[in-house]
């Protein structure tokens, strides 16, 4: 089933067009992704689809009573309500339904208060169909549905009371994507969802979407999230729209095949076109041959000339270079604590080193310190107590997430120039060329810039210090995804040292080959990639768990070697079928009483017993206490539904 088809659509804002002749479709289901450019009018796009403006002409084509949910970037929940209560108002018409299955209950108690028996009857049919519309709605698991998204958005432990206007910017857009969540439209359009969060919610929040009933329509510039998340792929690119199958790496493989394909037919129709012009050129004038010449140049004529295919838009270039080589220790952390004058250190007693050449990813939940931290090692005032020593001719090359040593009043121009004085302007001009600044582009202010382009004049003023030690703070926020490949090939091919901080898990794996994480218990290395630190934070997860279980019984040894790695294996599947039988046994007796409920809402019309009111009594009790245990079974339920999903969401 299509649940949505754009014909056509076309807009441009005054002269410059963003869009033109874009057809997409989503089916039922689906995962969609809009890849591109920044700028090339994926969010637009999708402000047209979720009618949020008006495109110049096309249309927009889905069944009527298809339900839309969107999410713009950065939307912030105003409202003056609770975190819970904010999630809660998703399913007041089920409130409303609860507060009516109670009201008729209790007139249903009072049978003898009706003036007749058909209007006894009557109420007693409008309570069984409430009652199965509450149960399909999702009556009896919605608070378990906002528990699971308030904990995987990490808000679990927050109070149920704290008030939205307390949370950051930040907080508020995760909270808007939590109660989106909760409503379940048909198609869910996302524009940049995984802002804000930090890998483990990430994490959670792909396992959601992969088990999400509807369809997804999606704009994101993080690559491993849309590897895991989706299953066909619009590129936007120079105002139309192509469309590959697969997730984002399949998109990458296709379009260099086809950019390969239109290559070579390019090439093709041009040797082709040169021996026909070298033909006609030597025979048009030959009695002999001038009709064969003639019917060439008839040919051509009617050839359909191809264009030269073009790789892409204009892509920035750069590489990072070094003045000097570093000693072979570059950086030594001895007992530091970090965090800010006047304050209780966030971190106390960090300790590692990093070596010559080194590519070294700092990860940790978001708010533990690790911007803190690379601050305090790049000499900031955020280092309360201990050492960050520098080792022989090492210099910093800082780059920070927050843009803050640039300066808002002044020109891109000047802002590189002001740093490297002794550069030819023509000099200057040539690098902001290369980051795509060009033309009048070099005069504009920078408080006017936008998030993408402060980022690549901050990287541009990186390069041309050319430190040996770089320490980067989310190098790739505000970057698309092209420019995101041209950072990563620059630092790839970097001769100096890198430590760097980043929520992109797709950089972090090729970029990284340490991984140092902060967490409350301090610093722990893996000596890996991204994918290699998940598999090490698995493995230990689950010998924690044989080892607490051990302690439990009492165990006088344990396992070791290739034995232990089979052990917890065995241990975390042998606790997953446990959970899932459990949750199985709770839906059956859930179910059991349900129809036992419904079974005594059936007698209430049988004439026998609406004239009997000592076994009217009876029956209500028994629909009394059983109503009672499926609360409880309902509550069992949802707690243990909730540890199932941490456990799978770890497999």
């Amino acid at each position: 089933m299509i649940l949505l088809q754009t014909n056509k659509i076309r807009k441009a804002f005054a002269a410059d067009l963003i869009l033109s002749n874009i057809s997409i479709e989503v089916q039922a289901q689906e995962r969609v992704a809009l890849v591109g450019r920044n700028g090339a009018g994926k969010s637009t796009l999708l402000k047209i689809i979720a009618g949020e403006i008006t495109a110049d002409s096309g249309d927009i084509i889905k069944p009527k009573e298809t339900t839309v949910g969107y999410l713009a970037q950065n939307t912030s929940l105003v409202t003056d309500r609770s975190i819970y209560a904010e999630m809660l108002s998703v399913f007041q018409p089920l409130i409303n339904m609860e507060k009516n299955l109670r009201k008729m209950e209790e007139k249903m108690a009072a049978p003898e208060a009706f003036p007749d028996k058909e209007s006894y009857q009557r109420l007693l049919k409008d309570y069984d169909g409430l009652q199965i519309a509450y149960k399909e709605s999702g009556g009896y698991t919605y608070q378990a549905e906002i528990r699971s998204v308030l904990n995987g958005l990490n808000f679990g432990n927050y109070p149920d009371d704290t008030p939205i206007t307390n949370l950051s910017g930040g907080q508020k857009t995760r909270l808007a994507l939590g109660r989106l969540l909760l409503t379940k439209p048909d198609l869910l359009i996302l524009d940049e969802p995984t802002n804000h969060l930090d890998i483990d919610t990430l994490t959670w929040l792909e396992n959601y979407l992969l088990h999400y009933p509807g369809a997804i329509l999606i704009v994101s510039h993080d690559r491993y999230f849309l590897d895991k998340v989706v299953t066909k792929v619009y590129e936007i690119s120079r105002t139309t729209a192509t469309k590959y199958t697969g997730n984002y790496t399949h998109f990458l493989e296709l379009k260099a095949e086809a950019f390969e394909q239109e290559l070579k037919s390019y090439e093709k129709q041009q040797k082709e076109i040169a021996k026909l012009n070298e033909f006609i050129q030597k025979n048009i004038v030959r009695a002999s041959t001038t009709k064969r010449a003639q019917s060439r140049r008839k040919r051509l004529e009617k050839m359909d000339v191809l264009d030269k295919p073009s790789s892409d838009e204009k892509s920035a270039r750069f590489s990072f270079a070094i003045n000097k080589q570093s000693g072979y220790d570059v950086l030594s952390v001895n007992h530091l604590a970090i965090g800010y004058q006047s304050q209780d250190p966030i971190m106390r007693d960090l300790n590692f080193a990093l070596t010559r050449g080194e590519s070294v990813a700092l990860v940790g939940p978001n708010g533990i310190g690790k911007s803190t931290l690379l601050k305090a090692i790049a000499g900031a005032s955020t280092k309360l107590e201990g050492y960050a020593s520098l080792g022989t001719n090492v210099t910093i090359g800082y780059y920070d997430q927050e843009q803050a040593r640039l300066t808002s009043n002044k020109t891109v121009l000047n802002e590189l120039w002001d740093d490297f004085p002794l550069k030819d302007e023509k000099d200057i001009r040539t690098v902001l060329g290369n980051f795509l600044f060009s033309g009048d582009d070099v005069l504009k202010i920078v408080s006017q810039l936008s998030g993408g382009e402060k980022a690549r004049l901050a990287l541009a003023k990186l390069m041309m210090q050319k430190d040996n030690f770089l320490i980067l703070d989310e190098p790739t926020n505000h970057l698309d995804l092209d420019s995101k490949e041209i950072l990563e090939s620059a630092l790839i091919d970097y001769p100096g040292t890198i430590l760097f901080v980043s929520h992109d898990r797709y950089f972090i794996n090729n970029i990284a080959a340490r991984v140092i994480e902060l967490s409350t218990e301090g610093l722990t290395n893996y000596l890996g990639d991204y994918d290699y630190y998940l598999e090490k934070k698995e493995e230990q997860a689950a010998i924690d768990a044989l080892e607490n279980k051990k302690q439990e019984e009492s165990a006088p040894s344990k396992p070791s070697g290739g034995k232990e790695q089979f052990e917890k294996e065995k241990e975390r599947k042998k606790r997953e079928r446990h959970m899932a039988r459990t949750i199985q046994k709770l839906e059956e007796d859930i179910a059991e009483l349900e129809e036992a409920i419904d079974r005594d809402q059936a007698a209430l019309v049988d004439p026998q017993v609406y004239h009997d009111s000592k076994k009217m009594n009876e029956i209500h009790q028994r629909m009394t206490a059983n109503k009672e245990k499926l609360d409880q079974f309902v509550d069992k339920w949802e707690k243990n539904q909730l540890e199932y999903d941490h456990i799978a969401m770890n497999d």
